[in-house]
């Protein structure tokens, strides 16, 4: 189930964007969301480049705070950074749903990951 909701996050939910909100460019939009997923790059500068259980949210410098900071701004600028922001920051969204559902599976991984401050922000936050 997580692998379904991961990939669609991150291939069918961007066309869903492009369509409804971009809808006489959408095509272009499109790929522009799924060319924003580049910022996975940042995961061959880890060792290991893979690792089942790690998030990469705050673990990875274009998956960290200051970098969503940065995709934040991108909202406030013209087209196509406009787009290049969305894309980015529903990836980071993703990506943090991914996490979760990680570490529903493996509770010592969130011990561990420098993401769990955050989601104890976010739970305390939802009132969770």
């Amino acid at each position: 189930m997580q692998e379904l909701v991961h990939y669609f996050l991150h291939l069918g939910f961007p066309f869903f964007i492009a369509f409804v909100f971009f809808r006489k460019e959408w095509k272009k939009v499109y790929l522009i969301l799924l060319a924003t997923m580049l910022v996975d790059l940042d995961h061959l500068f880890s060792t290991p480049i893979f690792l089942a259980n790690r998030c990469s949210i705050q673990f990875h410098p274009l998956h960290t705070s200051y970098a969503m900071v940065v995709y934040v701004v991108f909202l406030f600028l013209p087209k196509p950074f406009k787009i290049i922001g969305i894309g980015l920051l529903f990836h980071m969204l993703t990506d943090y749903v991914d996490c979760i559902f990680t570490f529903q599976k493996c509770g010592d991984c969130l011990a561990e990951s420098p993401i769990f401050d955050l989601i104890k922000a976010t739970s305390n936050w939802l009132g969770l």
